[in-house]
């Protein structure tokens, strides 16, 4: 199992800085995700300053652009990179690709088959002379590649494409198109094993391919802290990261594996009422057992134990979610564990 770390954790205002020392303290690989920053201008910062990790956007809103205006911008950070680089997709949700991003919406698990497809298309053809661009889909259509805008080889070539999947059909799509699932956070080591992996295979199995070619990364929550204050700090903290997820209808199947579709649907009442801060009050919900259900609680030197004990063999690539602001010592004991 490798170990990564997100820069938007790690911070954010020496990103060169911030990237060498990850790369310094043995991490595998750094990601960014598309929340207040680009991604992508995180990553140039962060390909340019290292040598050795993996650089990659966990996740990018592919539906906020183009299939083409992302191709370039993927090819070129692979060139920056020496072929380090990792493109992670997602869709977000409805709400935010149309009112947040002014991008149409339909339905993902299609139009996510139809972009990396589109993808592929743009990268064939700037790899060999003789690949016309000849793509045409229900919501893209690219047939026109002159010599002036086709961006020069590299020996690197196209990067892999990972993709974010909750649901079964984005994960079969996974297994069927990508290099890799990114998994997200809000989610159990059940959950994995009886919803995500089963439905990996099935994609996997369309494409003729085995588990080995494809990496199951997971931003996992965790609750650890060198002294009660830093505890107290880190469950609140991902106390209140649970209600979040669990308060949005696209992530209630993972509540409901486990017998808790009730509080998803009282999370989900509490965030759209008209209280004046329903956040507290949905922390709150996130008792004892569903915490421990969903994150590693443990001290700073047992994180790495219960990791390898709940997710060994399930994923291949882990990286602390949040981190509820601790100092990159802390984990040190995970990085010398899965190094």
């Amino acid at each position: 199992m490798l170990l990564d770390a997100s820069l938007l954790t790690a911070g954010t205002d020496d990103v060169a800085g911030t990237a060498r020392l990850l790369e310094d303290r043995g991490y595998a690989g750094v990601w960014a995700s598309e929340v207040a920053h680009d991604p992508f201008l995180l990553l140039h910062a962060a390909a340019l300053s290292t040598e050795r990790v993996q650089v990659g956007s966990a996740i990018a809103v592919a539906f906020a652009r183009s299939p083409m205006t992302l191709a370039y911008t993927a090819w070129d950070l692979q060139r920056y990179s020496r072929g380090r680089f990792v493109l992670g997709l997602g869709t977000q949700v409805k709400a935010h690709v149309e009112r947040r991003f002014g991008m149409s919406w339909s339905a993902p698990a299609a139009r996510m088959r139809e972009y990396v497809g589109a993808l592929r298309a743009i990268w064939a053809t700037w790899s060999a002379d003789d690949v016309p661009l000849r793509f045409r889909g229900e919501h893209y259509r690219h047939t026109l590649m002159t010599p002036t805008f086709t961006p020069p080889r590299h020996a690197w070539g196209a990067p892999p494409v990972h993709l974010a999947a909750v649901g079964p059909l984005m994960t079969r799509l996974a297994g069927e198109l990508c290099d890799g699932l990114l998994a997200h956070g809000f989610t159990t080591e059940r959950y994995l094993r009886e919803r995500t992996l089963p439905a990996l295979q099935e994609g996997l199995e369309l494409s003729g391919r085995t588990r080995e070619q494809v990496q199951v990364s997971l931003p996992g929550f965790v609750v650890a802290g060198r002294d009660d204050a830093e505890r107290a700090l880190a469950r609140t903290a991902v106390r209140a990261q649970i209600a979040f997820y669990g308060s949005t209808p696209a992530y209630r199947p993972v509540l409901e594996l486990h017998g808790w579709g009730a509080l998803g649907e009282e999370l989900n009442a509490l965030s759209t009422s008209r209280r004046e801060d329903p956040w507290e009050a949905m922390a709150e919900l996130v008792d004892d057992e569903v915490l421990g259900t969903f994150a590693v609680v443990a001290d700073p030197g047992d994180v790495a134990a219960e990791v390898l004990r709940r997710y060994d063999g399930v994923v291949d690539r882990f990286s602390v979610y949040g981190g509820a602001g601790l100092p990159l010592e802390v984990w040190d004991p995970l990085v010398r564990a899965l190094a």
